[in-house]
């Protein structure tokens, strides 16, 4: 049966896993009746994923379309998750690059682009959304073929093939008009036409690179990988060649394919199918499985490397211990091991005063990671993030990002003068629609903290999308928060009549009946400069009482800070403390 490979990219928000989505209904796969009826994304299976309404981890799926087996590979769109798609792009032969009919290629469209064009693959473009009320469809195409030249793609790859699409219509076509289209099939025609079936050789010795994997509580480590030569079968000997180049050898227990979403036993696969096996123990990414007999390695997986840090350490406040499962330093410990291993982007090292080191690929890779541990159950406390630099050239070098920026025109003052407080420099600038589209360059440890301050500004209107651009000498210039904490005087129970008074100093971040502990922070200052103040006392009781006394007062709702809100406001004297319950703002030392 012949094969291909495809992986589906494009910027965050663009469609790509509504167009998987459309793609794995209309093959006729069967799904499990779990999507026959419902409307929920195939592909968006993790509870983080539904709520916030983005692709995290890749996964892949297959379908069979005119004898011919196509698996295909969604991927994240955010830059943070670059660490999955250089990975996944390894088990392609090909890629459909999905751009936004209004919006245009955008800062992750260039970053995956980037990295497929290295690998050499085949690019069909797909403008997705075309149903858009101001789809503007030429300029999109131009801005894409503009992209293509910026990153030196030669004469052929240049000239793509281009579909048109809706993906929450499930219908796509050569014209950009809904109206003559019928289904998804030209998405699936176009990737038999245009993407190369795998060049592999199944007479070599077996060659498989392993490009992800999980645990099962039944098979142990499953390992997910591309086939690259020879022909593998179940409960065959196999040799594991490590990062490090030592062999071992192993029996296959199982050997899985894909079909639809499930992995399904099989007897054997040959070269250029995507496999799932278990067997191998202590298999990570990046490494091989090789002939027993003549073990050859494939090249080790490169990925570009962090530019985030932060300290992840055991819960020190009052309250430690009362809300999480797994609390102890051991336990902590093992599990960012255990995540590192299956995210290649992540890394995790002992820092010097017995708290973790955990670097990645930005504030949002991180926050997630936290997040997924609060989920489970974990309680800790994680500091500021800072970013990693580096020396180049005998001077300090500072990683920059390169940040795109769409707002209502109204808006554009503000954004302006805000990342001018952070020494961003403007690149490109224009108006269309009475939207502003920007494009500055700003040093990530500047960049800290402006995405929940964005939202604000901007009502919620804007969009701002940043990605990793390079390393440059440090400016030496820093962007320090204004404004100072609202820090707990006593421990206690926060009671309203002392919130109400309380609310004038600043933004509250908790309400009235919530149990505090001295040097927690409860909101943010107006002004530079920390204030302590009592939240717990209560008014007095007299004897007299008249009808009105206390109805003129009015308190004010409290701004709930969420995970990433939480880490974008500490500074470097406070900390961020996580239960699967609360995360709490505190200073460091409580006694301050």
């Amino acid at each position: 049966m012949d094969i291909r490979n495809v992986a589906i990219i494009a910027h965050v928000d663009h469609g790509k896993t509504t167009l998987v989505d459309a793609l794995l209904r209309q093959s006729k796969t069967n799904l499990g009746k779990q999507f026959t009826e419902t409307s929920e994304l195939i592909m968006d299976s993790n509870d983080l994923e539904k709520e916030r309404g983005i692709t995290i981890f890749s996964k892949n799926a297959s379908v069979n379309w005119k004898d011919t087996k196509i698996n295909i590979i969604d991927t994240p769109g955010h830059a943070d998750f670059g660490g999955e798609v250089e990975r996944v792009l390894k088990m392609a032969d090909g890629c459909l690059l999905l751009v936004d009919a209004k919006e245009g290629p955008m800062p992750q469209t260039r970053f995956v682009l980037k990295k497929a064009l290295e690998m050499g693959h085949k690019i069909i473009v797909v403008i997705n959304k075309i149903d858009k009320q101001d789809a503007r469809i030429t300029y999109v195409i131009n801005k894409t073929f503009d992209l293509f030249l910026e990153l030196g793609a030669d004469e052929e790859t240049a000239y793509f093939p281009t579909i048109y699409s809706s993906g929450k219509h499930g219908k796509a076509g050569l014209e950009p008009d809904l109206s003559k289209m019928d289904d998804i099939a030209p998405v699936f025609d176009a990737v038999l036409e245009h993407i190369p079936a795998p060049s592999t050789d199944t007479e070599k010795p077996l060659q498989l690179l392993i490009t992800n994997t999980i645990y099962d509580n039944f098979k142990g480590r499953i390992a997910t990988g591309r086939v690259y030569n020879g022909t593998i079968k179940a409960g065959q000997e196999v040799a594991h060649i490590s990062r490090e180049g030592q062999v071992k050898k192993f029996r296959l227990t199982s050997l899985m394919g894909f079909e639809g979403l499930d992995r399904v036993d099989i007897k054997e696969a040959r070269a250029g199918d995507i496999v799932a096996l278990s067997g191998i123990p202590d298999i990570t990414i990046g490494e091989t499985i090789a002939d027993a007999v003549n073990p050859v390695a494939l090249p080790v997986l490169d990925i570009e490397e962090s530019t985030v840090r932060m300290n992840f350490g055991v819960n020190s406040s009052p309250f430690a211990g009362l809300e999480g499962e797994f609390k102890t330093a051991r336990q902590i410990r093992e599990r960012l091991y255990k995540a590192a291993e299956a995210d290649v982007a992540l890394k995790v090292e002992d820092g010097p005063s017995g708290d973790l080191i955990v670097s990645g690929r930005g504030e949002l890779h991180l926050a997630i990671l936290i997040e997924r541990l609060r989920r489970e159950g974990y309680e800790f406390q994680v500091g500021k993030p800072q970013v990693i630099e580096k020396v180049v050239n005998g001077k300090l070098a500072t990683p920059y990002e390169k940040v795109a920026i769409e707002v209502p025109e109204s808006f554009s003052g503000t954004v302006m003068q805000k990342m001018g407080l952070r020494h961003g420099e403007l690149l490109d600038m224009n108006t269309e629609n009475g939207i502003v589209y920007l494009l500055f360059i700003v040093a990530t440890k500047e960049f800290f903290g402006y995405r929940s301050q964005f939202m604000t500004d901007t009502k919620g209107l804007g969009i701002l999308s940043s990605s990793f651009l390079e390393y440059r000498p440090d400016s030496g210039q820093k962007f320090e928060r204004s404004q100072g904490s609202l820090v707990v005087h006593e421990s206690g129970s926060t009671k309203l009549y002392a919130l109400v008074g309380a609310q004038d100093r600043g933004a509250l971040f908790i309400g009235p009946g919530v149990s505090v502990y001295k040097g927690q922070v409860i909101g943010s200052n107006s002004r530079e400069g920390d204030i302590v103040i009592n939240v717990c006392k209560e008014k007095k009781q007299t004897n007299h009482r008249s009808s009105g006394e206390g109805t003129s007062e009015h308190f004010n709702t409290p701004k709930i800070m969420s995970l990433e809100n939480a880490i974008e406001y500490i500074d470097d004297t406070e900390l961020v403390e996580v239960t699967p319950k609360n995360i709490r703002i505190r200073k460091t030392d409580l006694s301050h």
